[in-house]
């Protein structure tokens, strides 16, 4: 089991509170993936077995019905993950492998402790995944606002400010019934987090100069592209951020640039038809895009970072990571859009002085993806809303 640990804020003792929050980081984060053979042996399973690092569907000893089609099913249960703090949020990733007519679906349920009281709520869908669309379509689920938690799309929220303590991840595993097919995952996880906005700008480190060769591609040449998948353009900086780190590491398939004929960087239009969430009706959802990065690379996942000195480890790795942005007008100079809730982009390194050179998908060309923000401008823009937000993908 692998973990990711990003800042558990402690005051010094006799230091004021406005001084403890100066030096404290101000998210909390941790990260846990179950990713090894041994892992998957301390949950729990259901005609499922683990075989190498992953767990497989074997031998299913139930049925379920899914609109018309009945599936036989199993299930792989994590062990209770208990957190040093209270976490507000919480979102699920996976890696998975669907052959034939088969399917995922992951579900999260949280856990509450106040002295010598546990509280452990129900179990909440969060998505039903599968890597090829032609017999299923990926969704995620309804809200399911009930006990301790609901869902937003691809994100578990505490229904209480005080948040939760504690989680567990089921995975179901189906396919059609009588099928030969073997779906299996090879790795399942979360990241929990209470985010607070940080309002200082972190110093630059020893990377400063640093900067990722990553292949550029505009969302907005795609604009009206496909509309059965979000319409391309403004819709779609999620997949082309995605499809130019896959593009980097030589992971996007040939089958990818050959999807449209004579059109091109056609890899982006099946970029965005390969994360296309039919539930929320487009291709933002991250553990999607996660997810369809996972089938052609080691090792993905979503989490969030304290600031760019967090980021600083993975580009010094050769690791660009996608990374999730709000501003106003004016709050980042030098954008190809004046303003937005919510967009994604490729964080690929430094300058020399520490300011950040990203691929930006919202240019109206490729010529005009690669794009330097100015460092304190990018960290707010980053951190007050999604609070660091970042996809992180290793080839």
């Amino acid at each position: 089991m692998t973990l990711a640990v990003s800042s558990v804020p402690a005051a010094q003792a006799g230091q004021s509170a406005q001084a403890a929050r100066k030096k404290a980081e101000t998210t909390q984060v941790r990260h846990t993936s179950f990713d090894l053979a041994a892992d998957f042996a301390r949950g729990s399973r259901s005609g499922a077995v683990v075989s190498g690092d992953a767990v497989r569907l074997r031998y299913p000893k139930a049925t379920r019905k899914l609109g018309t089609t009945t599936y036989d099913v199993g299930t792989w249960t994590s062990p209770w993950v208990d957190e040093k703090f209270a976490f507000t949020e919480l979102i699920p990733s996976w890696q998975a492998k669907t052959p034939g007519r088969s399917l995922v679906e992951v579900q999260v349920r949280l856990r509450t402790k106040s002295g010598t009281r546990t509280t452990t709520g129900s179990w909440d869908t969060v998505a039903r995944w599968t890597k090829d669309n032609t017999f299923f379509k990926r969704t995620s689920l309804a809200a399911q606002g009930d006990d301790l938690a609901r869902v937003a799309v691809d994100t578990v929220k505490a229904n209480s400010s005080a948040g939760a303590t504690g989680w567990q991840v089921k995975v179901v595993l189906m396919r059609r019934k009588g099928a030969p097919a073997r779906p299996q995952v090879t790795r399942v996880g979360a990241m929990t987090s209470k985010v607070v906005a940080r309002t200082t700008t972190s110093k630059p480190g020893k990377v400063v100069g640093t900067v990722i060769d990553v292949p550029r591609y505009s969302q907005m040449t795609h604009r009206g592209h496909h509309p059965e998948w979000g319409n391309g353009g403004e819709a779609w900086c999620s997949p082309t951020s995605t499809a130019m780190v896959l593009e980097h590491y030589g992971a996007n398939p040939a089958a990818g640039h050959a999807f449209k004929s004579g059109h091109a960087d056609a890899v982006v239009d099946w970029t965005a038809m390969q994360t296309y969430d039919h539930g929320y009706r487009g291709t933002g959802n991250w553990a999607f895009n996660a997810a369809h990065a996972g089938s052609h690379l080691r090792r993905t996942y979503v989490t969030r970072l304290a600031d760019l000195r967090a980021a600083e480890p993975f580009i010094k790795a050769g690791t660009p990571l996608i990374v999730s942005v709000a501003f106003a007008k004016g709050g980042l100079r030098g954008a190809p859009i004046s303003s937005t809730a919510g967009h994604l982009m490729v964080l690929v390194g430094f300058t020399a002085k520490g300011d950040v050179v990203v691929n930006d998908p919202a240019a109206s060309s490729n010529a005009g993806v690669r794009r330097t923000y100015d460092r304190a401008q990018f960290e707010k823009a980053w951190l007050t809303k999604s609070g660091g937000l970042t996809y992180v993908y290793e080839d």
